[in-house]
C-alpha cells in the first residue's frame, strides 16, 4: 500500500454512479451469514474470497468487495474519509495507442465495512468488453494526517495499464458466454446440477511445448500466438505443406506458459511516484524533473548519437487536479520485458497487459480457443503459476498480512493466513477460468512455514495439493487441473542436487507431475562427459520417470549453460562457438530422440531451444537490482551472440546509441563491470567510484579492478568517462532492452534447418503415436550405455507394457550422446535379430541407404541416433 500526500475531497454528486442501498445490504447479509456459519475459519474465507473484487451482474449493477484488515485498527474515521474510487472514460480508449490524454468521469462512492470486509452494489459503472473500455476502480482512504492511501484490488479480472494503476470492471460473463471453444469443454468437463457427478481432471497429454509469450512470435503477444497456430491450423486443415518455422510448434498436444501473471513494473527508487502507465494530471515530460527520460536525453546529449533510447517517463500527480469531478489521464501502454517469475502477487488474477497486443481478456480467451480447435488435434494449455513468493514490490500494492517476512526471491507469502490462504486460491480458480487445462507450480521447495507444535520449518505439503484441486468452472461445466509441481527440495541447501528425490508430491498426489532431475535448474550439456556424469539419473528416469517432466531444454537450463567458464571443458564437437556449442546442447538430436522416442515421462521441450535463438533472463522492469541481474548475466554475451550478429543494422540500437558501436567494446567493459560488482559487494556507489578512477586516466594508479584497469581507455565509449550510478543503470537498462530483443524467436524463423526442424516434427508425433512409452521400463525391456574415455552411447529395447492393448508394439534406440565415433553392435547388444527389424527414425545426417545398410553394425557420431521397430509382416 503506497501513501500519496495530496488533500482529501468530499465525493461529488453523481446522478449516474451511486450506491445501491437495499442491494448493498442484501451483500451485508449474506456476507454475515457466512461470517455466522459454522465453517471453519479457511473455509469461510474461501467463500468470501469468491465475491471479492469486482463482479459486473446480469442486471447492470456491480458488486465491489475488499479484504482490508489494516482499516480495523482505523478507529478514528470521518464519514467520508473510506471511498470506493471509480474513473469512467468519457471518451473512447484506444488500447492500441501507446500514449494517450484520456478525460475521465472521477466518482466517488462510499462502501459499507464489516469487520475486515467493505461491500458495496454501485449502478452507473460501466463494464469493459472486447472493444470498449470499462470503469477503473481502487479504494482510498484518509488517515488521521489527512494523507490519502490506496487499496488496489488483489482480484481483478483486467489490469490494462498495469498493477500500479486502478484496475478494470470487466464483463466476464459475456466473455465466457461467446467463447469459441465452448464445444470443447462441454467434451471434456462434467456440467453442473448432476448429483454425485464426479469433476474429471484433465487427462495426462504427451508433450509439451514450453513458450515465453514477449518472445515467441514476432509480435510478442498472446494475439500473435494466435495468428501463428491458426495459419498452421487452416493449412493443416487444407493439407498443406507446413514451412520450418511451423514445423517448430507443431506435434505437440499441450503448451505451457512461462507466467503471464502481471510482473513488477519499473519503479525508480528516488521518486514518489504512485502509477506512470495511469497519470492522473500528468505533466509534460520536459516538467517532470529528475525522470527516467531526463537522465536518458542527458546521455544522449553526452554521446551525440541521433539514435534514440526507449525510456519510461514517469509522472507526478498535482494535487489540485485531484479535486476536479472531470480528471485527464494520460495512458501509457504498459513496456515491461520479464521472464516471468518477478511478482509482485496482486492482479495474479488477470494476465500480464504487457503480453496483450490490445490490453483485452478476450485475448487470452481467443488463443486458449485457437489452441483447442486446433486442427491437428486439440491442444490443451498449461499456466505456470507463482505463489511461492512475492517481488518486494509486492509490499507497496497489498497489505502487510500477506506476507511473513524477507526472503532470497523477495517475500515470503503467508500461506498459512486463513483468508490468505483464501484469496490465492481464488485468484488461481479466476486465472485457470480463462480455460487453462493445467497448471505447473513454480518453486514448490518455497513453499515452508514454521510449524509452532513441531518447532521446525516444515513443507506446506497441504497448500500446494489444493492448488491441484482447484476446480475449473466455465460456463456450468467444471474439470479438475492436470498438475504439474517444479519441487527440488531440499533446494537451496547445500548438496540438494544428488540429495532431492523429485517424487514427494507426486507421492502424495497421485496423476500429478514434478520436473525430474534432468530438467531441474543445472543441466549443462555443453561441458564434455555430460551426460556420462549423470548416469545415476539418466537410469532414474528411465526405470521411474514415469511421472516426470523430462527434457534438456527448458527457460532454466538454457539460462544456466550461460554461466558456465568458456574455460571450462567444452565438448567441440557440438559446434566451433560457444554459440553453437549451446543451441546444439539444447537441441540436441541425440538427446531429442532418447526423449521423445524412448524415454518415460512427459517430454518437454523449450521454443527458444528448438528455434536455437539467444536466451537469458532479461527484465527492463528493476531500477534496484538491474545492474546487479545485468552484471550476473554477461555470459549471455559469450555464449548466444556471436561477433558478427552485433553488427546487424537492427542489433542492439540502445547500446549502440550508448557509444558501444563493437561488440567487443561492450564484452570487455561488461565483465570488468561483473567484477566490479563482485569487489563492492554489488555497491553501485563504491562501482561508479571505481569506474572513474580506472576509466577517467588521472587516478588510474588507485584502481582496484585489475579488469577494469585493462580496458583500453582510447576504445571505450565517451559515455563511460564520467559514469555515475544513473548512467549505470541506463546501461543496464539497454543490455536488458536489446538483450530480451535479440531472443525473439522472429528473428532466426526464417533461417531453420528444414532437416532438423522436419525430424523433431516427426519424432514428437512417433511419440503421439506410442503413449505408452510414458510409462516406466518393465522387466522385458533393457536400457544401458557403452561408456569410456573417449565416448558415450545409450541404447536399449522397450516393449508395450499392456501387450494385450497393443501387441508387439516395440522400440529399439541407439543415440550417442557425445564424444568420439563408434560403431555400434545392437544385434549384439540386445541380443535381437537384426533383421526382423526397421528404421523408423534417424537423425539428421545419417543416410538411411549408405550409413545403415546393415542395422547389424554401423557408426554413430556424436548427437546422432537411430530409432528402430519390428519389421512390417506381410
Amino acid at each position: 500500500m503506497k501513501r500519496v500526500d495530496i488533500v482529501p475531497v468530499k465525493s461529488p454528486a453523481s446522478s449516474t454512479v451511486r450506491l445501491v442501498e437495499d442491494e448493498t445490504h442484501t451483500l451485508l447479509q449474506w456476507a454475515a451469514s457466512v461470517m455466522a456459519s459454522d465453517d471453519t475459519y479457511f473455509g469461510r474465507g474461501q467463500r468470501l474470497a469468491k465475491r471479492l473484487g469486482a463482479h459486473y451482474r446480469r442486471d447492470g449493477l456491480t458488486e465491489f468487495g475488499f479484504w482490508t484488515p489494516e482499516l480495523t485498527a482505523n478507529v478514528i474515521q470521518s464519514e467520508r474519509s473510506l471511498e470506493l474510487e471509480i474513473f469512467t472514460p468519457l471518451t473512447p480508449v484506444n488500447f492500441r495507442e501507446p500514449l494517450q490524454v484520456i478525460e475521465f468521469q472521477r466518482d466517488l462512492v462510499p462502501l459499507e465495512q464489516q469487520g475486515e470486509f467493505l461491500w458495496g452494489v454501485v449502478a452507473g459503472v460501466k463494464a469493459g468488453n472486447r472493444n470498449t473500455a470499462g470503469s477503473f476502480y481502487w479504494l482510498r482512504y484518509v488517515d488521521a494526517e489527512q494523507r490519502v492511501h490506496i487499496i488496489r484490488d488483489p482480484l481483478p479480472y483486467s489490469t490494462p495499464y498495469g498493477v500500479f494503476a486502478p484496475a478494470e470492471v470487466y464483463d466476464m460473463r459475456r466473455l465466457q458466454r461467446r467463447r469459441a471453444d465452448l464445444s470443447y469443454f462441454r467434451r471434456t468437463a462434467a456440467p453442473k446440477g448432476i448429483p454425485d457427478a464426479e469433476i474429471p481432471r484433465v487427462p495426462t497429454p504427451t508433450n509439451i511445448l514450453q513458450i515465453h509469450v514477449k518472445t515467441a512470435s514476432p509480435e510478442g503477444t498472446l494475439e500473435g500466438l494466435t495468428h501463428t497456430f491458426n495459419r498452421i491450423s487452416d493449412k493443416i486443415a487444407a493439407g498443406e505443406s507446413l514451412t520450418p518455422a511451423e514445423e517448430v510448434y507443431c506435434g505437440y498436444d499441450c503448451v505451457q506458459l512461462l507466467p503471464v501473471e502481471p510482473t513488477i513494473e519499473y519503479r525508480r527508487e528516488d521518486t514518489n511516484v504512485e502509477h506512470e502507465c495511469f497519470a492522473i494530471g500528468s505533466l509534460p515530460p520536459a516538467e517532470a524533473e529528475g525522470t527516467v527520460a531526463a537522465k536518458t536525453a542527458a546521455i544522449e546529449a553526452e554521446v551525440d548519437t541521433e539514435v534514440s533510447v526507449e525510456s519510461k517517463t514517469v509522472v507526478i500527480a498535482p494535487e489540485n487536479d485531484v479535486d476536479e469531478r472531470t480528471v485527464t489521464v494520460t495512458l501509457r501502454k504498459p513496456d515491461t520485458q520479464n521472464w516471468g517469475y518477478d511478482v509482485p502477487i496482486l492482479a495474479s488474477s488477470s494476465t500480464n497487459p504487457a503480453v496483450l497486443g490490445s490490453l483485452r481478456p478476450d485475448e487470452v480467451v481467443d488463443f486458449v480457443a485457437a489452441l483447442h480447435n486446433f486442427a491437428g488435434g486439440s491442444i490443451g494449455l498449461i499456466y505456470d503459476l507463482v505463489y511461492g513468493h512475492s517481488d518486494n514490490q509486492g509490499i507497496e500494492l497489498l497489505t502487510q498480512q500477506f506476507f511473513k517476512g524477507p526472503n532470497m526471491y523477495g517475500q515470503d507469502l503467508n500461506h498459512q493466513l486463513p483468508q490468505v490462504r483464501a484469496i490465492l486460491l481464488e485468484m488461481q480458480r479466476r486465472k485457470i477460468n480463462t480455460g487453462a487445462d493445467g497448471i505447473r507450480v513454480d518453486g514448490g521447495q518455497d513453499f515452508r512455514f514454521f510449524n509452532p507444535l513441531s518447532g521446525r520449518v516444515e513443507q506446506d505439503d497441504a497448500y500446494l495439493l489444493a492448488m491441484s484441486d482447484v476446480v475449473q468452472d466455465i460456463q456450468g461445466y467444471r474439470r479438475l487441473m492436470f498438475t504439474i509441481f517444479e519441487d527440488g527440495r531440499p533446494w537451496p541447501e547445500e548438496g540438494w542436487e544428488e540429495k532431492s528425490t523429485y517424487r514427494e508430491l507426486v507421492e502424495m498426489k497421485p496423476g500429478s507431475f514434478q520436473w525430474g532431475p534432468l530438467i531441474f535448474a543445472h543441466n549443462t550439456p555443453t561441458v564434455k562427459g555430460f551426460w556420462d556424469r549423470k548416469w545415476r539419473r539418466v537410469c532414474e528416469v528411465i526405470f521411474q520417470g514415469d511421472h516426470w517432466i523430462t527434457g534438456c531444454g527448458n527457460h532454466d537450463t538454457v539460462r544456466r549453460g550461460n554461466q558456465i567458464d568458456p574455460e571450462a571443458e567444452i565438448n567441440w564437437n557440438l559446434g566451433k562457438t560457444l554459440p553453437q556449442v549451446l543451441h546444439r546442447a539444447y537441441n540436441n538430436p541425440g538427446t531429442l530422440l532418447w526423449v521423445h522416442g524412448f524415454s518415460p515421462g512427459l517430454p518437454m521441450d523449450f521454443l527458444n531451444a528448438t528455434v536455437e535463438t539467444p536466451w537469458g533472463f532479461f527484465r527492463n522492469t528493476d531500477d534496484r537490482y538491474g545492474v546487479k541481474v545485468v552484471s550476473e548475466e554477461v555470459g549471455f554475451l559469450d555464449w548466444e551472440i556471436e561477433p558478427e550478429m552485433y553488427t546487424d543494422a537492427d542489433a542492439f540500437p540502445r547500446l549502440k546509441a550508448l557509444g558501444f558501436k563493437e561488440y567487443d567494446q561492450l564484452r570487455d567493459f561488461a565483465y570488468a563491470l561483473r567484477d566490479a560488482m563482485i569487489e563492492t559487494d554489488y555497491d553501485l556507489q563504491e562501482v561508479a567510484q571505481i569506474c572513474q578512477k580506472c576509466l577517467d586516466g588521472d587516478d588510474s594508479t588507485l584502481c582496484t579492478v585489475p579488469s577494469m584497469e585493462e580496458l583500453q581507455h582510447d576504445h571505450l565509449p565517451r559515455f563511460l568517462a564520467t559514469l555515475d550510478v544513473p548512467k549505470l543503470k541506463a546501461f543496464a537498462m539497454a543490455f536488458m532492452e536489446d538483450g530480451h530483443d535479440m531472443c525473439n524467436v522472429g528473428r532466426y524463423l526464417e533461417t531453420l534447418d528444414g532437416k532438423q526442424t522436419r525430424f523433431s516434427w516427426q519424432l514428437r508425433h512417433f511419440r503421439l503415436s506410442h503413449p505408452w512409452l510414458r510409462e516406466n521400463l518393465t522387466g522385458r525391456d533393457r536400457f544401458n550405455r557403452i561408456s569410456d574415455d573417449q565416448r558415450t552411447i545409450f541404447y536399449g529395447y522397450r516393449s508395450e507394457p499392456h501387450p494385450d492393448v497393443a501387441p508387439g508394439s516395440e522400440v529399439v534406440i541407439l543415440t550417442h550422446m557425445g564424444g568420439e565415433p563408434m560403431t555400434v553392435n545392437p544385434g549384439d547388444w540386445l541380443q535381437l535379430d537384426m533383421a526382423e527389424w526397421q528404421v523408423a527414425l534417424t537423425t539428421p545426417g545419417i543416410d538411411i541407404k549408405e550409413d545403415l545398410k546393415d542395422l547389424r553394425s554401423f557408426e554413430l557420431r556424436d548427437s546422432e541416433g537411430v530409432l528402430l521397430v519390428p519389421m512390417e509382416k506381410s
